[in-house]
């Protein structure tokens, strides 16, 4: 019998002009077969939504030229980033389909270990880049990806998948613009499929066509049917080599249309009428099939066995995956697949030898020895290069690393962590600088969704370090002078690093940079410039993830972090008769709780302080814990002092208000004489 979605060969007519110049028979029955499978497990979807056996498909029904032809004519090696349509990039990579069918019914032997859905997977065997829901972080990655195969000369190309819709966001533009500042070797793929769940092309873009914005971007850009498969792969396989040849990016845009709902609970009620039946007839199966079989190439026989034999394939990975016993809760495993593997070993400095140096200068080392440490290791963000950036960190890096390795960035925050990302799943460590951590909202979904996430998800690891300038004191006003670590501490999947004095800035920023997991490193600018420590002047790291004490005392415990441990020194050196612990807690997340207890165990009473405001600050949470864990300890009830809850003013005095130095002095006199 044949596949329903071939029609009778005496009512149809092939719409579609196919040029086989180039292509064998061998091959274009090679070809055949791989367009064919994923429309034959497609179908087989389908009977298992509506049976409950899956929970949810995404229809690339219409759309398989695209996919298939696009893996086709791409190197094995090479990367791809794909999305919900593009089944046909996951068959014609070769991934195992008892494997892809657990991984869409949420076993263990899927990709993601039944926390993730459908396509939302990368595999690394395969050179896959799996999507997140928010579309157009792929972009970014992808970025990131190109810039390491530049970095390491190593004729590769990527191409990355987007639909109309997607883009519509701004990671489109800032990764196309990105792309084409620095030469890189991607080709970013529209799936023009004329919707966007319900909405038309009208109302997503003004625009004629896709490929008029390349000159916008600087790149060449070209418009191909999608559903003509050998364009497809005569397309894609000439701008490929070409870019091999000569790194540069490509707009691509494929015409084609989607059959289907957005996905299938979505229906397509909202399509005009006869709209699916025009389309239908530019089928890119049936009709390369009708032209297989008017060439010779195929006969009716063949095709026959074809889809025999790949039937035959999804029912051997269907009664594979069906047999795997759903996954068995594991709280361990959740939880130890949080962070990459990875058991830090603290590196000692090799001498005695030691520097008096600012908190900056400690920063500065850090980067210089770390990129001398690791070759692979690329800094990214705004005026980093000649002008050393706007606090002078990186100033003099260009002269001794290079432009490759120190990149100055487009105002773009969100392209670059993503393109962090894209360097890390190509084997090599990124940092980027966000030039105030205020500006880390530009580029909060690839650190919240995608460096947090994916090790989680499908075990890649996210090497990449942000670079946090942040708080107050500065007189710099709402934009500049914000404490945001707390809506990262929130976030499972990141370590949130903020040190307090030069020596622990050094190592810690080390320490992170050597740590295969994502790290936000939080660096206070008034800090900066007005403490200095003797540091050691060789290479050395210190654990992340454990606190410390800077004074020693009976009557009570301050726990604090960054510019807070100066506040509580100062309180402290002000009051000599009270005898405190301070806590300086240096890692945020993980949070060393084991400290922390022990020292409101000895003293019994408690202020946690932070300069982020109180409501919803990292203070709460610490307050819960030790009411938890050590309320028998308590002699008192815990105090939390912090800034106020408004923005921070930018008047000097507003902003004194504003902060809780001041109102740490009272607390501290209270809770001493509780």
């Amino acid at each position: 019998m044949r596949a329903i979605f071939i029609m009778e060969k005496e009512k149809t007519k092939r719409l579609i002009d196919f040029n086989r110049d180039g292509f064998d028979n061998e091959e274009l029955v090679t070809i055949y077969k791989a367009i064919a499978k994923p429309r034959l497990i497609e179908e087989k979807m389908l009977i298992l939504l509506r049976q409950g056996k899956i929970t949810k498909w995404f229809s690339g029904w219409g759309q398989e030229g695209i996919s298939v032809g696009s893996a086709y004519a791409m190197k094995q090696e090479e990367f791809i980033l794909p999305m919900h349509r593009n089944l046909g990039v996951f068959t014609t990579r070769g991934i195992p389909l008892n494997r892809l069918f657990a991984q869409f019914q949420g076993k263990m032997s899927g990709f993601t270990k039944g926390r993730d859905r459908s396509f939302h997977f990368g595999t690394k065997d395969y050179n896959i880049v799996g999507m997140i829901s928010h579309l157009g972080p792929q972009l970014g990655i992808a970025d990131g990806i190109a810039l390491a195969n530049k970095l390491k000369g190593n004729d590769q190309a990527t191409i990355v998948f987007t639909g109309d819709g997607g883009a519509s966001e701004g990671d489109f533009h800032e990764s196309l613009n990105v792309a084409s500042v620095w030469d890189l070797p991607v080709i970013f793929a529209i799936e023009n499929n004329c919707w966007g769940l319900s909405t038309p092309s009208n109302e997503q873009f003004r625009c004629k066509q896709f490929i008029d914005k390349g000159i916008g971007y600087g790149m060449d850009a070209f418009q191909v049917d999608g559903n003509n498969i050998l364009d497809v792969i005569r397309t894609v396989r000439k701008i490929a080599d070409s870019i091999r040849q000569k790194p540069r990016p490509f707009l691509l845009e494929f015409m084609t249309f989607r059959m289907r709902g957005h996905e299938e609970a979505s229906g397509t009620k909202y399509y005009p009428d006869g709209i699916q039946d025009e389309w239908a007839k530019k089928d890119p199966v049936s009709n390369f099939e009708t032209y297989l079989l008017e060439q010779g190439v195929l006969t009716e026989e063949l095709v026959a066995q074809i889809h025999q034999d790949i039937k035959d394939e999804i029912q051997n990975g269907l009664d594979i995956a069906f047999a795997e016993s759903p996954i068995e809760p594991d709280l361990q495993r959740e939880l130890d697949d949080l962070y990459a593997p990875f058991e830090q070993k603290v590196i000692l400095p090799t001498t005695d030898e030691k520097t008096e140096k600012r908190y900056i200068d400690a920063i500065s080392d850090s980067l210089r020895e770390s990129m001398v440490r690791y070759p692979e290791l690329v800094i990214m963000g705004q005026d980093v290069a000649e002008y050393g950036g706007v606090f002078k960190v990186t100033e003099g890096f260009v002269e001794q690393f290079g432009k490759g390795r120190v990149r100055n960035t487009p105002i773009c925050e969100s392209a670059i962590v993503g393109a962090g990302l894209g360097l890390s799943i190509a084997g090599m460590k990124a940092i980027v600088e966000m030039q105030f951590a205020d500006f880390a909202t530009c580029g909060f979904n690839q650190i919240v969704n995608n460096l947090a996430k994916i090790h989680w998800r499908w075990g890649q690891n996210a090497d990449v370090v942000v670079r946090m300038p942040t708080g107050a004191n500065t007189a710099a006003g709402p934009f500049h002078s914000q404490s945001n670590e707390a809506w990262f501490f929130h976030t499972p999947g990141l370590k949130v690093v903020y040190p307090a004095f030069p020596g622990d800035a050094k190592g810690l920023l080390n320490a992170a940079i050597e740590d295969p997991n994502p790290v936000l490193f939080f660096e206070h600018k008034f800090l900066y410039r007005s403490i200095r420590e003797d540091i050691p002047n060789d290479y050395y790291t210190t654990e992340i993830g454990k606190a410390g004490y800077v004074r020693k005392g009976d009557d009570l415990t301050i726990i604090t972090y960054g510019l807070g441990v100066h506040w509580a020194m100062e309180a402290l050196d002000a009051h000599p008769e009270i005898s405190a612990n301070i806590v300086d807690l240096k890692t945020l997340l993980p949070l060393d709780t084991e400290t922390i207890y022990d020292s409101v165990r000895a003293t019994g009473k408690v202020i946690v302080l932070h300069e982020d405001c109180m409501t919803g600050g990292i203070g709460g949470e610490i307050v819960a814990l030790i009411n938890e864990n050590c309320f028998d300890a308590l002699d008192a009830p815990v105090k939390r002092v912090a800034s106020l809850d408004t923005p921070v003013p930018f008047a000097v005095a507003l902003e004194k208000q504003f902060l809780p130095a001041e109102r740490l002095k009272q607390a501290l006199m209270e809770l001493y004489e509780f």
